[in-house]
C-alpha cells in the first residue's frame, strides 16, 4: 500500500491513460449500471426490488474480489509480490487526484474568480454550485478533502494492508456501488439500500482513522479532537461526520449546515457551528493537514511492513 500510495502521488492516473483505457472504477461503474439496468425494475414492488439490490451488490463485490484474489494468486511470492500488488492497487488510491481537485477550487477563489471556483468544485460535490459564495464554495472544497480522503485514500489502503489486492478491489466495489446506487432517490431506496449499508460498515474504521490522523497533524490539536468528539455523530452519514469534524476543528471553522440540491435546500447541522466561515486561504491549510496525515499514514504502514 505504500507502493500504491508512492505511485500515485507522483503520477496520479495519467489523462492519456484514462483516454485509451479509462479506469477500474469506470469498469465497475459499467457493472453496476448494467445490474442496475436489468435487475432495479420499476414495475416490481419495493421488497422484491430490495433482494434484487443486496443480489447485485454482493455479485459485483464477488466479481471484485475474487478476480483480485486471481490475480495475486498468479504473482512470484516476496518483494516482487509486494512491489506489483502496490503498482496494481496504484489506481485505486485517488491520493494525487484529491488533492488536484481541490487544490484546482482554491486557486481561482483566492483570484476571487467566484465562476471559476463554482466551476470547479462542480466536479467535486453534488450541491448547486450556483448557490454557493465563496464561503460556501471553500466550505464544500474542504468537506469534500475531508470526506474523500476517507472514502479515497484511507479506506482502500486499510483493506489493502489487510487483504491486499482482493481487498483492495472488495472495497473499490462497495464504494463505487453507494456512489451510484446508494443515495436515496426514488429509484434506488430500496434497490440501493443494501449497498449503503455495506459501504457504512467498509467504512466505520478508515473514516475514524482518517479523523484520528488529522486531528494528530491539525495545526489546533486540542479545538481538533474537541470537535471531533462532539460534533461528529451529528453528520448525516455515520462515517464522514468524522473526517470532517476533525477538520473543521483543525481550521478552525464551520462546515456542514444548510446547502442546496436540486433547487430545494437541505438543512444539515453544523459543525464546529460558533467558529468562523471558511475561506480559499483554509483551503490550502486543509490541503497541508491532508498531505501530512497522508504522510503518517504511509510512514506507519512503511514501519508495520518491516516490524
Amino acid at each position: 500500500m505504500v507502493v500504491a500510495m508512492a505511485v500515485d502521488a507522483l503520477s496520479g492516473w495519467p489523462s492519456w491513460l484514462f483516454a485509451r483505457i479509462g479506469h477500474p472504477v469506470t469498469w465497475l461503474g459499467r457493472l453496476i449500471g448494467a445490474i442496475d439496468r436489468g435487475w432495479n425494475r420499476a414495475a416490481d414492488p419495493p421488497a422484491l426490488r430490495r433482494a434484487a439490490g443486496i443480489a447485485g451488490a454482493l455479485l459485483v463485490i464477488a466479481v471484485s474480489v475474487v478476480i483480485g484474489w486471481m490475480i495475486q494468486s498468479l504473482l512470484p511470492t516476496g518483494w516482487i509480490e509486494v512491489v506489483l500488488v502496490g503498482i496494481l492497487s496504484w489506481p485505486l488510491v485517488a491520493l494525487r487526484s484529491l488533492h488536484d481537485h481541490v487544490a484546482a477550487v482554491a486557486k481561482p477563489l483566492r483570484a476571487s474568480d467566484i465562476a471559476a471556483a463554482r466551476e470547479a468544485v462542480s466536479r467535486i460535490v453534488g450541491r448547486d454550485p450556483t448557490a454557493l459564495d465563496e464561503a460556501g464554495i471553500a466550505r464544500a472544497a474542504i468537506e469534500s478533502l475531508a470526506e474523500n480522503a476517507s472514502d479515497g485514500i484511507v479506506a482502500p489502503v486499510f483493506w489493502g494492508a489487510l487483504f491486499g489486492l482482493p481487498g483492495v478491489l472488495g472495497y473499490k466495489a462497495i464504494n463505487t456501488l453507494d456512489s451510484m446506487i446508494g443515495h436515496r432517490s426514488e429509484r434506488h431506496e430500496a434497490f440501493g439500500s443494501a449497498a449503503a449499508r455495506i459501504d457504512d460498515v467498509a467504512n466505520f474504521i478508515p473514516a475514524r482513522l482518517t479523523a484520528f490522523l488529522f486531528v494528530l497533524l491539525a495545526p489546533r490539536r486540542s479545538e481538533a479532537l474537541s470537535c471531533m468528539t462532539r460534533d461528529a455523530r451529528r453528520h448525516r452519514s455515520p462515517n464522514a461526520g468524522w473526517p470532517e469534524a476533525a477538520m473543521a476543528g483543525a481550521l478552525g471553522v464551520r462546515l456542514s449546515g444548510p446547502r442546496v440540491y436540486h433547487g430545494s435546500i437541505t438543512n444539515e447541522p453544523w459543525l464546529n457551528e460558533g467558529a468562523r466561515d471558511p475561506l480559499a486561504a483554509d483551503i490550502g491549510e486543509g490541503l497541508t493537514v491532508y498531505r501530512r496525515a497522508m504522510l503518517l499514514l504511509a510512514g506507519v504502514l512503511a514501519i508495520l511492513a518491516f516490524a
